[in-house]
C-alpha cells in the first residue's frame, strides 16, 4: 500500500475502521492507490455522512418532534 494512503488512514480513523469492515479495500488500494477518493464516498454512505442522509435524519426528528408536540397538545385538552 502506498505511504499517502498509510499516512491518510492513520489520521482518519473513521475511514481506517471502514476499510477493516470492509477487507476488500485493501486490495483496491494496494493495487490502486487512486482509489482513495472512492474509498472516501463509500465511507460517507456508509457512516450516513452524505446530504441526502443528513437531511433525511433532519426530516425523521423534526417528525418526531412535531407528532410529541401534537401528543402534548392533546393530552393538555
Amino acid at each position: 500500500m502506498d505511504n499517502e494512503v498509510i499516512t491518510y488512514l492513520k489520521q482518519n480513523p473513521d475511514i481506517a475502521e471502514f476499510v477493516r469492515y470492509h477487507p476488500i479495500w485493501y486490495r483496491y488500494l494496494m493495487r490502486d492507490s487512486d482509489r482513495l477518493t472512492e474509498l472516501k464516498k463509500e465511507a460517507k454512505k456508509f457512516y450516513g455522512k452524505t446530504f441526502p442522509q443528513k437531511v433525511n435524519t433532519f426530516s425523521n426528528q423534526l417528525q418526531m418532534v412535531r407528532m410529541f408536540a401534537e401528543m402534548a397538545k392533546s393530552m393538555k385538552d
